[in-house]
């Protein structure tokens, strides 16, 4: 039997051993005493910049099911950066910090500076998948869209651990009701969607999300992170500036167990070996290349939270604006619609400090809070994978 969650705003239960476990502490950093630097949305949710919708397949077998080599512990997580608008592109531009991973589409945002589909973050071996739902889905919607050409943006990280990744659990379906679920709003967080299957600092990981409020020469803008975090040693981990995964007294089988070993014959990868997937949205007029300057102060918020980067890690990351609508088509028809010339605002370069500042800020937040979400886990072939334990970060921040 298999368990298949998608209401984005719905936690999904973990199977753990020979039944259902939900911790009954807060959900969020905040809750355990953690005070982050910075001024949150109403959600403190990448949600809170106007039009951003998130929608999760969740996949999981049932308990007793877990333990077979054909076991699903996995997901989609879909992101419509414009909502029900799926035609109207954003400046938008992409960074990689360690290029061992996959966001398609990654191309044509360099070139045209522009992103014209939803994104959708899943495991390794399901980008296939889900770059041929979201192509079926976006048909659906708009077929003169879709008669041009169409480039999904889908990344990836690995689950391998947790999931039977070779099964191929991740439908067509499964991404059409991501997609169709995706809710502004409060979203949930941790084993949810794409993250389900992930592992981070040696705990269990997965979605993590938070925002920022910006003010520039009297306007507010909006600035949010959606993280699906699967990277990180355990020695590393600091909680904003507190050491905590050194001395975790959670284990870690995934680093302390020869489980890779005794499957492939080759030695555990080396700890820290993992990807993670960062998306970025304000509200605030910029131009392609100031998003792409977004995209680069990821690695500052990642910095924070310990992690100092790996050779088998896919850090890679995406930052669009949804300022300037109706800017940056593309269109074919272009002489016939009279459009010779395109015109933007963007926010002067003398003022990006504050929005850089926000994303290093959101990113820190959405690594903990998808720390703090996850929830213990069994998955495949009896792994497990535990959660940073609450108590000891209340014990670090609840003075």
């Amino acid at each position: 039997m298999m368990r298949q969650e998608n209401a984005a705003g719905n936690d999904a239960a973990s199977s753990f051993g020979s039944g259902t476990t939900r911790a009954a502490s807060p959900a969020r950093a905040r809750d355990l005493g953690v005070a982050f630097d910075g001024t949150t949305g109403p959600c403190n949710a990448i949600t809170d910049v106007p039009g951003v919708r998130v929608g999760y397949s969740t996949i999981i077998s049932d308990a007793e099911h877990m333990h077979g080599a054909q076991a699903a512990c996995t997901g989609v997580t879909a992101i419509l950066p414009r909502g029900d608008d799926v035609e109207s592109p954003c400046a938008a531009g992409t960074f990689a910090l360690n290029g061992n991973g996959e966001m398609t589409g990654r191309t044509w945002i360099e070139e045209s500076g522009s992103l014209t589909t939803p994104v959708a973050i899943t495991n390794t071996h399901s980008v296939g998948i889900v770059h041929s739902a979201i192509d079926q889905w976006l048909f659906k919607r708009c077929p003169r869209k879709a008669a041009a050409w169409m480039l999904p943006v889908v990344a990836e990280t690995w689950d391998g651990y947790l999931n039977a990744i070779n099964s191929q659990h991740v439908t067509l379906q499964h991404v059409f009701d991501a997609l169709d679920c995706a809710i502004s709003g409060p979203i949930a967080e941790g084993n949810v969607g794409g993250g389900t299957g992930m592992c981070c600092y040696g705990f269990k990981g997965g979605s993590g999300t938070a925002s920022r409020t910006v003010t520039l020469l009297g306007k507010t803008y909006t600035v949010g992170a959606f993280l699906q975090c699967n990277f990180g040693k355990r020695y590393e981990l600091n909680v904003h500036g507190v050491p905590l995964g050194r001395d975790s007294k959670a284990p870690n089988p995934m680093q302390e167990t020869r489980w890779f070993e005794e499957e492939s014959g080759a030695p555990n990868p080396p700890e820290g070996s993992g990807s993670v997937i960062a998306i970025v949205a304000t509200d605030a007029p910029l131009l392609p290349v100031q998003c792409k300057a977004l995209a680069r102060r990821v690695p500052m918020g990642l910095a924070r939270t310990g992690t100092t980067g790996g050779h088998f890690s896919g850090d890679i990351f995406l930052a669009f604006s949804t300022g300037n609508p109706g800017s940056l088509r593309s269109s074919m028809a272009a002489e016939e619609e009279g459009r010779a010339l395109d015109s933007m605002e963007f926010v002067a370069w003398g003022l990006m400090d504050a929005l850089y500042e926000a994303v290093a800020q959101c990113v820190e937040e959405s690594v903990v809070n998808a720390l703090v979400a996850a929830r213990d886990i069994v998955g495949r072939d009896g792994h497990a994978s535990y959660a940073l334990p609450h108590d000891e970060v209340r014990r670090a921040f609840m003075r």
